[in-house]
């Protein structure tokens, strides 16, 4: 299978739209366990009897929350679309409970059990966040953004800000320098990067919705911003140049980067106070989901 090109995936209108499965919206968990032990049937009466109890926030509840904010009367600058395997009859209660939390979300597919990432590209979405793991490799590998939520306690939202934070290699940037670490090692990955400095590293997958972003932060002044963004990478000096060279070729602003050489990311996640995390590494976003929400992207060497 050829690799997916991500260096434009997800670009167009300028409007950043996120589509969010129902198990990444809200918490399904009581449900969807009716459905691994009692089938479909049993889950779909289940949604009926309760489709007037509104649902608990889930992962991606906060993230959504702050990126609709973002939008004026005059600006919608944020379209949240919900991507549901619910039926239309057992996802009115996903309706009804995003009515509940008054959060503005009006388009929706809702594919009763098949697999809703085809629809990613019809809604122009620059970002897929699921609960399903095969989805989110299915929207991957078609060239999309797209994470895992994984499960995790409900935090508070802090302030207002919406913070954003990314790893490095096969997230933001392609994989071909994970590559060279996973294969030769710390030396040569290090040496190879020193050589390569003045050279961009290719897209990764959240390369256009890392654009995406940056366009609505220029729109503000930088202490005002109601976005702010964090590259959180294992890397170190000196491979810390290609990456900051990349961002600048790329001209985006990132607002924090912390280059950690090896150090956890977790505790430096819940300094930055992040509503969210994205990482390729199950190891880093399993230790990150115990302080903040955390997506994993199925993508590159670690998930070969």
């Amino acid at each position: 299978m050829s690799t997916p090109s991500f260096d434009t995936a997800g670009a167009g209108p300028e409007k950043l739209v996120i589509a969010l499965s129902s198990r990444a919206l809200f918490d399904l968990e009581a449900s969807h366990e009716v459905f691994m032990t009692q089938g479909r049937e049993a889950y779909c009466q289940y949604q009926i009897d309760h489709e007037n109890d509104p649902l608990e926030p889930g992962v991606a509840f906060t993230l959504a929350r702050k990126l609709l904010t973002l939008n004026e009367e005059s600006r919608q600058r944020v379209e949240i679309i919900l991507l549901s395997r619910n039926s239309a009859d057992t996802g009115l209660r996903i309706f009804n409970s995003i009515a509940h939390h008054g959060l503005s979300i009006n388009r929706a597919a809702f594919t009763s059990g098949e697999s809703p990432y085809r629809y990613v590209a019809p809604f122009g979405a620059h970002l897929f966040l699921s609960a399903d793991p095969d989805d989110v490799r299915a929207a991957l590998e078609a060239g999309y953004a797209a994470a895992t939520i994984v499960p995790s306690r409900p935090r508070a939202s802090g302030n207002g800000q919406l913070k954003i934070a990314f790893d490095g290699d096969a997230v933001l940037f392609s994989d071909v320098a994970e590559r060279v670490f996973k294969e030769q090692g710390l030396e040569a990955f290090a040496r190879s990067e020193q050589n390569a400095a003045n050279e961009p590293l290719p897209g990764g997958p959240f390369r256009g919705f890392l654009e995406s972003l940056y366009r609505i932060q220029a729109e503000f002044d930088q202490p005002n911003c109601p976005i702010r963004t964090a590259l959180v990478t294992a890397r170190g000096a000196p491979a810390h140049e290609r990456v900051i060279r990349t961002l600048r070729a790329w001209n985006i602003r990132i607002d924090e980067a912390l280059f950690l050489g090896g150090k956890s990311k977790s505790e430096f996640l819940r300094s930055f106070g992040a509503d969210i995390f994205f990482d390729d590494q199950q190891t880093h976003i399993g230790a990150a989901s115990e302080h903040v929400a955390a997506g994993h992207v199925p993508h590159g060497v670690a998930n070969e």
